[in-house]
């Protein structure tokens, strides 16, 4: 499935202004702090409005300024997990699954139970957030974006928050996923190994705009400035 976006946004004194497309394939966003990643997601998903451009996902048109098109985020069918996980507290595991899902209470529940199942949580169901490690909230986290099944998953430093060992864990249940996923998925980082286990192409972000994109070899070979060449060891 093929995406594209064209966007100029505006958060205060900030401009975002970036034109990317990709397929199935994952995208790694990558770029000092400040440099729009986060902001990038957002406007993806419908929580910041661009001033101008598009955003498109298969056959769907998001958002298209001139044309007065501006899907609401909920019917975007677009699966986002913020940074922290951005998981309900009142509610254990299962609740924060079943929370997006707009069918009867059991079915909600069979689904949300299943994805929990697939990640290899399921024990976790009825366990309060307060309760759970990094990397069970992760993976729950997760499960709550997967279960709509949405056309585009977006990730906001999905590893960050992990140790080195559940890091690795969760990075390789992470790349299985989106290979079995097959749809886009674009995620922001800052370690350069997250990028080779997902197999994922590279959009580095300054400014509010892309400096270089392509695969991490090549960015490796040709860094376009000293952070990317810090991020890729060259």
């Amino acid at each position: 499935m093929a995406w594209s976006a064209a966007i100029r946004a505006e958060l205060g004194a900030f401009m975002l202004d970036v034109e990317l497309e990709g397929d199935a394939r994952p995208l790694a966003l990558v770029g000092p702090n400040g440099s729009g990643k986060t902001t990038l997601l957002r406007a993806l998903a419908g929580a910041v409005r661009p001033r101008a451009g598009t955003i498109r996902v298969g056959d769907a048109l998001l958002f298209d300024e001139e044309r007065g098109v501006d899907v609401p985020m909920e019917r975007r069918r677009v699966g986002y997990v913020p940074q922290g996980y951005g998981l309900f507290p009142h509610l254990d595991a299962l609740g924060n699954v079943a929370f997006g899902l707009r069918l009867g209470r059991r079915e909600r529940e069979r689904r949300a139970r299943a994805m929990l199942e697939e990640l290899g949580c399921g024990g976790l169901a009825r366990r309060p957030v307060g309760r759970l490690s990094g990397g069970e909230r992760q993976r729950v986290a997760l499960a709550r974006a997967l279960v709509l099944e949405p056309g585009l998953l977006l990730l906001d430093e999905p590893l960050a928050a992990l140790d080195a060992i559940h890091r690795r864990a969760v990075r390789r249940l992470l790349a299985e996923r989106l290979r079995a996923y097959g749809r886009p998925a674009i995620l922001t980082t800052h370690d350069a190994r997250d990028i080779a286990a997902l197999g994922a192409r590279v959009a580095v972000l300054e400014g509010g705009r892309v400096v270089q994109e392509g695969e991490l070899e090549a960015l490796r070979a040709a860094p376009a400035n000293e952070f990317v060449a810090e991020l890729v060891g060259a």
